[in-house]
């Protein structure tokens, strides 16, 4: 019969430094919340052979007593927690007492440290934990691990490549960074310095690590609701990336990866990023410590909330308003300089609404085309660009956010000025999103307008589109459509939805027919609803080559920046870009 006895005290750390030193990242983790909570200012770090040769961590902050240095390298030693309630209530980054101790088990490290008030340094080596040493250190502790794995060789073999363990070292120190931009930071590795990152604001911190383009191309969260709080950035959808690599979520200064978070994250980007895209978002969640239990998982990347559904409802509100926000209630901001505040402080004259109804009619091949929209020339041809010279003169605080229209390129895109340079717009995907928005609207209010046509487009339908037809009148009705069978193998639209009338009815209606007959009423009215609304929207925006004038164009932009989400269209690509005076000059050479 197998006999139990008890484990040598190096086992048991060489056991438990498998769930907390998973590879040099672990280390390197460990021993910089170390330094963040020891009060520090400036960290320091250097890297061999990716890490695994050596990590030397280098900070200075208040150090640790000669009398407890031996205690530091001793398992369940910590000075963080005390008692359950310390536990309950953790506000420190490490409070285990267990990473120095995984550490030295299963690699060579060396401990020095001064404290506050200290003649002198002290010296500890692992490997002979009780003989300490004077040193030369002006303030503060290095914690120096050699030789990763060297009495492990089995775990030494599941590491990776140099460079791949590397990448994950300084993944892990941009991780801690971002969440403490008042510490300065400096990486080298094999004797170069890929990372410098000098004390800072969170903002220009932010902008350090995720690039100014992160910044441009998000909006800004600061929301409270009693004891939470939620501040950062988050990407609009044309910033997504194929990977979910520039997603940083923190709950009280740690960073995390909970799914309770990734899913209120995902569900406020899932009616702007469409298919396999990721966003980018760097966020900061604080609440009471006793809300949260961060004593989960072995590298504290996992925690659990008390009241989820509140955290999670919070967090998606939250976001979701901000990247919804109309453009007349965003405040535009440079990367990492000044505030550039454009509010809509006058009216501009009224213009001819681009969605406007008109009964006039067109006729086409045999058919009926809906009402187009007040002022929208038939032309479709490709016309040299039209310009204004009777702009609005207006200073930077006046200027709408989207400016004032110039001119039209090549039927496609709308050129405008406003106080910060040009902006340039893609009109049909512009268009499509104001028309998703008032389609959700209206269905969401159970009554979506519709147009009665003065002439029904007929079009032939195959024997199952007439069936379903017949079967989905009353789901036809509540979208605005009214189709109707008018002979053998023949539909007609009598009526669309208003929003829609610019579009072709019979491929309106030839959409929408297919969408009934694959996923049914119930399921296109419920999980499928918004996809369906935004297949509309797409077929009744304006299309490419329709030549619009001046006073259509504002009015375009105006409607833009009244409309939710209106920086991207109905599948996540931009509807609108600004190019600043400084990026023209650049491009003209200007100032040189």
């Amino acid at each position: 019969m197998p006999t139990i006895q008890r484990l040598p005290d190096l086992l048991i750390s060489q056991i438990a430094a498998g769930e907390v030193v998973e590879r040099p990242a672990s280390v390197l983790k460990e021993l910089l919340e170390n330094a963040v909570d020891a009060g520090a200012s400036t960290i320091q770090v250097q890297l061999e052979e990716g890490g695994v040769k050596l990590i030397r961590v280098t900070d200075d902050g208040c150090g640790i007593d000669k009398e407890q240095l031996v205690l530091a390298l001793t398992r369940h030693a910590t000075s963080k927690i005390s008692s359950l309630e310390d536990l309950e209530r953790v506000s420190t980054m490490g409070f285990r007492g267990e990473a120095l101790a995984s550490i030295a088990a299963v690699s060579r490290l060396t401990l020095t440290s001064r404290a506050i008030g200290a003649s002198h340094a002290w010296r500890l080596n692992g490997d002979s934990a009780s003989t300490l040493e004077p040193a030369a250190l002006i303030a503060g502790t290095v914690i120096e691990m050699r030789d990763l794995y060297y009495n492990t060789p089995a775990r030494r073999k599941f590491l990776k490549s140099e460079s791949t363990e590397f990448a994950h070292c300084a993944e892990m120190m941009k991780r801690v960074a971002l969440a403490n931009p008042q510490i300065a930071f400096t990486l080298t590795h094999n004797g170069r310095m890929p990372l410098q990152l000098p004390r800072a604001d969170a903002r220009r911190r932010a902008a350090a690590i995720l690039g100014d383009d992160f910044l441009t191309d998000s909006r800004s969260i600061d929301v409270t609701a009693g004891n939470l709080s939620l501040i950062g950035h988050a990407a609009l959808p044309a910033h997504a990336r194929s990977r979910s690599d520039a997603q940083y979520c923190y709950v009280n200064g740690r960073f995390v990866r909970d799914k309770v978070l990734a899913h209120a994250l995902r569900e406020a980007y899932s009616d702007m990023l469409h298919g396999s895209r990721f966003p980018a978002y760097c966020l900061f969640l604080t609440l009471d410590p006793a809300g949260v239990d961060v004593n989960v998982h072995p590298a504290k990347t996992e925690v659990r909330f008390r009241d989820s559904r509140a955290i999670h409802q919070f967090v998606y509100h939250a976001v979701n308003k901000a990247l919804s926000a109309p453009l007349s209630g965003v405040t535009t901001t440079e990367p990492a300089g000044p505030i550039a505040t454009y509010q809509p402080a006058f009216t501009p004259p009224r213009q001819e609404s681009l969605l406007a109804a008109e009964p006039a009619i067109a006729a086409y091949t045999g058919f009926v085309a809906a009402a187009r929209p007040a002022g929208l020339s038939p032309s479709l041809g490709t016309a040299p660009p039209r310009f204004s010279s009777n702009l609005p003169d207006s200073t930077p605080g006046e200027a709408p956010p989207l400016g004032y229209a110039v001119a039209q390129i090549h039927g496609i895109y709308v050129v405008a000025q406003n106080a910060a340079g040009m902006v340039l717009v893609d009109m049909h995907a512009a268009h499509e999103r104001i028309l998703y928005e008032k389609l959700k609207t209206a269905l969401d209010g159970h009554a979506i307008a519709t147009q009665a046509l003065l002439i029904p487009a007929v079009f032939q339908a195959p024997a199952l589109d007439i069936a379903a037809v017949e079967e989905h009148q009353e789901t036809l009705s509540a979208l605005g459509f009214d189709i109707a069978v008018v002979g053998p193998g023949q539909l007609a639209v009598r009526a669309v939805p208003a929003l829609l009338q610019s579009g072709d009815p019979a491929s309106l209606a030839r959409s929408l027919i297919s969408e009934l007959r694959e996923h049914g009423a119930t399921q296109l009215m419920t999980a499928r609803r918004n996809e369906l609304l935004a297949t509309m929207a797409c077929h009744g925006a304006v299309r490419a080559h329709r030549q619009l004038s001046v006073p259509e164009m504002n009015a375009l932009l105006r409607q833009m920046e009244a409309t939710e989400r209106a920086d991207q269209c109905n599948h996540g690509r931009p509807t609108w870009v600004q190019l600043g005076m400084d990026e023209l000059d650049r491009l003209f050479l200007r100032g040189r």
